[in-house]
């Protein structure tokens, strides 16, 4: 973040990260294994982040990675890229899980709505799949 885009009010400055430069600080968090404080103070020099870190997490879809265990944060010792990549991939399988169950829920609501237009109406809108073609 540039300088110049660091206001001062008061004695506080404010941060003003776009969200690419927020995933970055959070992909940062997540593969240092460093606290968020010590992120946060990488990124703006201020000691305090008041839970910002994990609001951006939650905001950008992180909310379903664990927390580190005592072992991954000892110093030195960086989380391995196969947990960071299956992580990724839990995380990706629950996008799709929830997609799934939307689709589901469409199927039911259109099912729904089509039986009850074949009731309202008296009219067939289904077509039978044990039909003959037309030929022409």
């Amino acid at each position: 973040m540039s300088e110049e885009r660091k206001p001062k009010v008061g004695r506080k400055e404010i941060f003003d990260f776009s969200w690419e430069e927020r995933r970055q600080i959070v992909e940062d968090y997540l593969r240092s294994g460093q606290s968020k404080t010590s992120i946060w103070r990488k990124y703006t020099g201020q000691s305090e982040e008041h839970g910002k870190i994990l609001r951006w997490m939650r905001k950008l879809g992180y909310e379903d990675y664990p927390v580190m265990n005592k072992a991954d944060k000892q110093p030195g010792k960086k989380p391995s890229e196969e947990r960071l990549a299956r992580l990724q991939l839990e995380r990706r399988i629950a996008e799709l899980e929830k997609e799934l169950s939307e689709a589901k829920m469409k199927a039911i609501a259109y099912s729904t709505m089509i039986d009850l237009a074949e009731e309202t109406f008296e009219i067939k809108i289904r077509k039978k799949f044990n039909t003959k073609p037309s030929k022409k």
